[in-house]
């Protein structure tokens, strides 16, 4: 166990580690700084209340990071492992329709536990990440990864009732991204462009099938609340009394802090404003208390996890380390995307978490597993090279 530890830490990537901790950190004090008038004037509970919560969730975040650090990544790649990554992931995407509640964005995406909530959705980014990655990495190692033929039918059977699942909860925002995901893992497996183009059309055609399901179901799933999002993604401005209330407010926090921002604290948005300030708009608040600096130092955080994953894949030759390092920074970048275009008005409004940055149990954990992951990977790459 000893020699174990001693080669751990040999090729720990305290680089990534020490950035991940340091956005966690900065999201813990900036989620004290957004909720306490949020919590006060809405909930009537204490100003720090939230930030309490976040301290716990942190709390078992952190111990998950190195639990996965320590895990060998290739053990994903078992029969047992995929199967039983599955089976938690779909049970947990069935479950959420019947015992489901609804979360800050109006989705019917967490399940209650007593204890805490967890967002079925948020597991199932890194699931298919995984099980991507280890399905592709047997059909490389085995020669048929160009011959889509060949156990290709798995994969977009997988990918097709996690879109209808989530779809269905109304969360299009990870729906996005998980779609994203997919095909990021899958054009880093090392197959040729040719391949390549004709298994993202059927990835497109997966999706549109379940377009198709999920319009036969439109009664349910287009609610006034998704329509009047997209009225207001058009205009906000004609909707700043209802739909376009939070992008309006957005707008204005945004404005507001220039350059330098108006300190920490001072954020006059977050009284009453803007709603849920510490969720999904919580870079609004850091440009308004902190300005553009702010939020800089935060792009600059999340763009070195996005970059670091991407170095990892281009370092290694090991076609499952490749696709886990994609997949894992393809997560980090995408949701990025998705949240600050829906605040700045570029794509329609989602509801998805700022990583590391945002309040949410189920999201700082997720993401620190996978984080834990990708420093899996980083060692083995390390250690790798030293054998060279």
């Amino acid at each position: 166990m000893i020699p174990y530890l001693k080669r751990f830490f040999r090729n720990f990537d305290y680089a990534l580690f020490f950035v991940y901790l340091a956005l966690c950190l900065f999201g813990l004090v900036m989620i004290y700084s957004a909720s306490m008038g949020w919590a006060v004037l809405n909930y009537g509970w204490e100003p720090d209340y939230f930030f309490g919560k976040q301290k716990i969730n942190l709390a078992l975040a952190i111990p998950v990071f190195f639990l996965m650090a320590f895990f060998p990544y290739k053990h994903y790649k078992r029969r047992f492992m995929m199967q039983l990554m599955l089976f938690v992931m779909f049970t947990l995407l069935i479950l959420v329709h019947f015992i489901g509640t609804g979360g800050a964005s109006g989705s019917q995406s967490w399940i209650h536990l007593g204890f805490g909530n967890i967002q079925p959705s948020e597991i199932a980014k890194v699931v298919i990440v995984l099980y991507f990655a280890g399905i592709f990495t047997k059909k490389y190692e085995n020669g048929t990864l160009n011959k889509l033929n060949e156990s290709v039918g798995p994969p977009l059977i997988v990918l097709f009732f996690v879109f209808v699942l989530i779809m269905m909860e109304t969360d299009v925002g990870n729906t996005m991204i998980i779609s994203f995901v997919a095909i990021s893992v899958i054009a880093a497996s090392g197959i040729k462009f040719k391949s390549f183009s004709k298994l993202v059309g059927l990835i497109g055609i997966v999706i549109t099938m379940g377009l198709l399901a999920i319009y036969f179901m439109k009664d349910t799933l287009i609610t006034p609340r998704r329509l009047g999002r997209l009225e207001a993604f058009i205009n906000p401005f004609d909707y700043e009394l209802d739909y376009g209330f939070q992008i309006v407010n957005g707008y204005i926090a945004i404005g507001s802090g220039g350059l330098k921002g108006l300190g920490l604290g001072n954020s006059n948005q977050k009284f009453g404003y803007l709603p849920e300030p510490h969720t999904d708009f919580i870079m609004a608040i850091i440009a308004e208390e902190l300005g553009l600096i702010g939020v800089l130092i935060v792009l600059c955080g999340l763009f070195f996890i996005v970059l670091k994953g991407i170095m990892i894949a281009l370092s290694t030759r090991d076609p499952q380390a490749r696709m886990i390092a994609a997949g894992i920074s393809s997560i980090i970048g995408f949701q990025t995307f998705v949240n600050l275009g829906g605040m700045l008005g570029i794509i329609p409004l989602t509801g998805v978490t700022l990583p590391f940055i945002s309040f949410g149990g189920t999201s700082i954990i997720i993401l620190s597993a996978a984080i834990g992951i990708l420093m899996n990977v980083s060692m083995f790459v390390k250690h790798e090279k030293t054998k060279e």
